[in-house]
């Protein structure tokens, strides 16, 4: 896959394998542009809206948002104009039939999927990167106390924000999180070796050596 090429991806993996940084990472090397539901519903809860307050009460809990509330969200947000040279899925889909909807309606706007990049991650060693993330609630930063320190401790790189740890990055709220993404979002693996367009990378390797599987995979697709 060349660099300026029009890239449509989705990456997934158990909770702090690590696709905060890779998305990044992506982005600045082929320009594309990077959708975390995640974040989507995040402003949606700062701004208090009615989805907003709806998907506070599950993502508070460490739970996933119901699929009738994200679904026409990320169909709408696929369809603007930013995404026509590419985009990165990340947070969606976690299920099943989220997958098979998202097949669906790619299909439907023109933007298929065209590569799944799976990290891969032993849990007990995911659960310390968890507790040790912290986030800047400016501007969306994401830092880990043990592999990507801010240069300033507690303080943001990017804006200059205080850092904090997100509620739902705790040990009792990871193992509710973990559990759910076995139960429901392990499943896609087999999905998308099916359709011939997944890719599996090692997380747990240093941020540069898991940016250089993927590249490789990329360059395959």
């Amino acid at each position: 896959m060349k660099q300026n090429a029009k890239l449509n991806i989705v990456l997934m993996g158990p909770p702090g394998a690590g696709k905060g940084t890779q998305s990044e990472l992506l982005v600045k090397e082929y320009g594309i542009l990077h959708i975390s539901t995640g974040d989507m519903f995040r402003e949606a809860i700062a701004e208090k809206t009615p989805v907003g307050l709806k998907a506070a009460s599950y993502t508070n809990a460490g739970l996933l948002v119901p699929d009738d509330v994200v679904i026409a969200l990320v169909k709408e947000r696929l369809s603007k104009p930013d995404c026509a040279q590419g985009y990165l899925l990340d947070g969606f889909p976690r299920t099943i039939p989220q997958a098979e909807a998202l097949r669906e309606l790619t299909k439907e706007i023109g933007r298929p999927v065209q590569a799944v990049i799976c990290l891969k991650a032993e849990p007990s060693i995911l659960i310390e990167r968890i507790v040790s993330r912290r986030v800047c609630p400016t501007c969306g930063a994401s830092y880990n106390l043990l592999s990507k320190k801010p240069k300033v401790e507690g303080i943001c790189d990017n804006c200059g924000g205080k850092l904090v740890q997100r509620k739902d990055d705790t040990r009792e709220s990871f193992a509710t999180r973990l559990d759910a993404y076995q139960k429901s979002t392990a499943p896609l693996i087999d999905f998308y070796k099916k359709q011939g367009i997944l890719g599996e990378v090692d997380g747990l390797q240093d941020i540069d050596a898991v940016f250089g599987d993927i590249r490789k995979i990329l360059e395959r697709s």
